[in-house]
């Protein structure tokens, strides 16, 4: 038999297993259960994960437009030097053109057949680097043209970049401040760089002349 000291001690028997097993499983879901400032984080998260992410396929989408500007560059610049040589050859075959056609005037009979046929020799002459230099200044305008579409899509990611660095940037500070409302905020640049790269993946003509002229 127990003493009467540890008779009065023990701890009562009549205690219902269920009840122990409802509490256990009321404190585990409040302990799962996510706060505001733990869905917070998560929304954040993933937002910034999904920008980086699209900000990447950007960047490769921006390097080769960049490469293509610079090929587009080369090419006009090649052209138009090809072109100020033609119109020097141009110039040359004109001026001696009309030094033959002045010595003609006063030649004697008997050479009239050499300076026509050395006067149709530089009209031909004449005509051909005139083509030629026509040619040459449709392909360094073409080379123009070329580059002023690549920029104006070089524009709409440069104005992504920004605008979703921002955003990150915007979200980075709602992590640390721990405010919804700063979320949402973050959400107005957001949408509108991830617009602006999608135009530029797209090719949709969505450019804001006003800011990029702002901006240059």
């Amino acid at each position: 038999m127990l003493p009467r000291s540890l008779l009065k001690t023990a701890p009562p028997m009549d205690i219902d297993p269920d009840e122990l097993i409802e509490t256990a499983r009321q404190a585990n879901e409040q302990a799962e259960a996510p706060t505001p400032q733990s869905r917070l984080n998560v929304s954040v998260a993933l937002t910034v994960a999904l920008l980086a992410t699209f900000m990447g396929i950007c960047k490769i989408k921006d390097d080769n437009i960049g490469q293509g500007m610079q090929q587009a560059q080369a090419d006009k610049i090649d052209h138009w030097s090809f072109y100020q040589a033609r119109n020097a050859r141009e110039e040359v075959a004109k001026a001696a053109l009309t030094q033959l056609k002045l010595q003609a005037i006063g030649a004697p009979a008997s050479a009239a057949g050499g300076y026509r046929e050395a006067i149709a020799h530089y009209e031909a002459l004449a005509a051909d680097q005139a083509a030629k230099k026509d040619e040459l200044r449709k392909q360094a305008e073409a080379d123009q043209q070329r580059y002023d579409a690549l920029n104006y899509r070089d524009d709409q990611f440069d104005l992504s970049d920004a605008l979703l660095a921002i955003a990150i940037a915007m979200l980075a500070v709602t992590a640390l401040t721990q405010l919804w409302w700063l979320y949402a905020a973050a959400m107005v640049p957001t949408v509108f760089g991830v617009l602006m790269g999608v135009a530029g993946l797209a090719g949709w003509p969505l450019h804001p002349d006003a800011i990029v002229q702002w901006l240059s």
